[in-house]
């Protein structure tokens, strides 16, 4: 994988992917290198999510239908087109942060979208009550498979690497910055 401060992703115009623990930034990252590099970016929890936080059926369609359109940055998740993700991405830009501030930006996110009561993803609104469930994201964080989907990423990347795909490894927050930064000088 090559060093955080040497690769560009400003060749990649197909499919730089941002990938990182939940509360890493990802979504943030991808929104913002998107902006950089004028390509459109496509929030994947905004299709996944439908109405009661049920998964939309249409989920695999809508990213399929963003992959044919060639020119796009998203968020590298969800297991049912990761492969189809990796496959068409040029590029990936991982943010390994440490876990001490993903813990910290999740649990901070999740109070402000609970407490502010700001619809996301289709008109959901977080609620405590919904702590608790196997797939919220706090409950993913702290679960003893965390380290497992990590572990699972790192040769998912390794692979992508050894298939000439730019994997682009930042391990905190502020390489990220300083990352994204080369990237809009380019």
């Amino acid at each position: 994988m090559k060093d955080p401060d040497a690769p560009h992703a400003s060749h990649a115009r197909r499919g730089p992917l941002h990938r990182g623990r939940t509360g890493a930034g990802k979504t943030t990252a991808a929104r913002a290198l998107a902006a950089v590099l004028a390509l459109p970016h496509m929030e994947l929890d905004s299709l996944w999510h439908g109405p009661g936080w049920v998964p939309r059926q249409e989920f695999g369609d809508d990213v399929a239908a963003m992959l044919a359109r060639g020119r796009w940055v998203t968020e590298y998740q969800y297991r049912t087109v990761k492969a189809a993700l990796l496959r068409e991405a040029e590029a990936v830009v991982w943010l390994d942060h440490p876990f001490p501030l993903v813990a910290y930006r999740l649990l901070r996110r999740t109070l402000v979208r609970a407490v502010g009561r700001r619809p996301v993803y289709n008109g959901n609104v977080e609620q405590a009550s919904s702590w608790m469930r196997a797939s919220h994201p706090l409950r993913i964080v702290f679960s003893r498979e965390f380290m497992a989907k990590c572990r699972r990423t790192e040769q998912e990347l390794a692979e992508a690497a050894r298939r000439g795909v730019v994997v682009v490894r930042l391990r905190d927050a502020a390489r990220a910055s300083r990352w994204l930064a080369t990237q809009a000088a380019t």
